[in-house]
């Protein structure tokens, strides 16, 4: 895969935050990353492990520390509203306006990515079909259940076509259902070109869906590859066991290096 074609390009990318405890905290180490046009790329790994905030620097909503990263060919600091006219980005806390309608809410973004008219008829009654949308497209966000107020952010993230998707956890409050339609939706991306980059601990998501996995481990990759290569990699045959064994890997490696004894004058 040559990294001047990639929908997504990481490296090197560095979080960390303040603590007023801990001082300097890490949340994403020198972090790596590539995912092509027509691919979808998962990101597994334990609350921590320095996904959702890999996510939120792609998607323009957190500033790296070092590093770089382009989406669609746009650099996320230099270039945040380009990549943002090409991004379709859903995290747990996506908001909606509480007082707008199902309908209203789509129509509204969609007059902020530029659509109007038939245009912006035509791909709302797009994805209110493929969300299943109608029952409750005249009530208000505020009086939605959670998983109706998570389609309509779905939707809200899908309007506009866009070249790449960032999905946190996309399937969170929905039902077997929706939770199903999401999953065709996002195949269905893939055919149409569109790269798709999504984090998920519902592990038989990631076995339908993932061209290739990212092992994400304290902040770092620790490895990426097809299903097929991991397993061949690690012996194991479960991505949970697949994980596991990465994670023993990287944790023996560093348990076996020679530490640093002081010079003596």
């Amino acid at each position: 895969m040559s990294a001047s074609t990639a929908a997504i390009q990481a490296e090197g990318l560095v979080k960390t935050f303040h603590d007023p405890e801990r001082g300097e905290v890490a949340a994403v180490r020198g972090l790596d990353l590539e995912c092509q046009p027509g691919e979808i790329m998962g990101l597994l790994g334990p609350n921590g492990a320095g996904k959702t905030t890999t996510l939120r620097m792609l998607a323009t909503i957190l500033a790296p520390t070092a590093g770089t990263a382009r989406v669609a060919g746009h650099d996320v600091v230099e270039a945040p509203l380009e990549v943002r006219k090409r991004l379709g980005f859903l995290s747990g806390t996506t908001g909606l306006y509480p007082r707008l309608t199902a309908r209203e809410t789509l129509e509204y973004f969609g007059r902020l990515h530029g659509l109007d008219g038939a245009e912006l008829a035509d791909k709302v009654a797009r994805v209110m079909d493929a969300f299943d949308l109608h029952p409750f497209a005249e009530g208000r966000c505020e009086a939605l259940s959670t998983g109706q107020k998570q389609r309509v952010s779905i939707a809200r993230a899908t309007l506009h076509d866009p070249e790449v998707l960032i999905l946190d956890e996309p399937t969170t409050g929905l039902d077997i259902l929706a939770a199903s339609d999401m999953i065709r939706f996002i195949e269905e991306r893939r055919a149409a070109g569109r790269a798709v980059l999504f984090s998920t601990h519902v592990l038989s998501e990631a076995e339908r869906l993932c061209d290739r996995i990212a092992i994400v481990h304290a902040g770092r990759v620790l490895a990426v590859g097809t299903q097929d290569e991991l397993r061949e990699r690690t012996g194991a045959s479960w991505l949970e066991d697949v994980y596991r064994a990465l994670v023993a890997e990287v944790e023996g490696a560093a348990e076996e290096a020679p530490s640093e004894e002081p010079s003596t004058p």
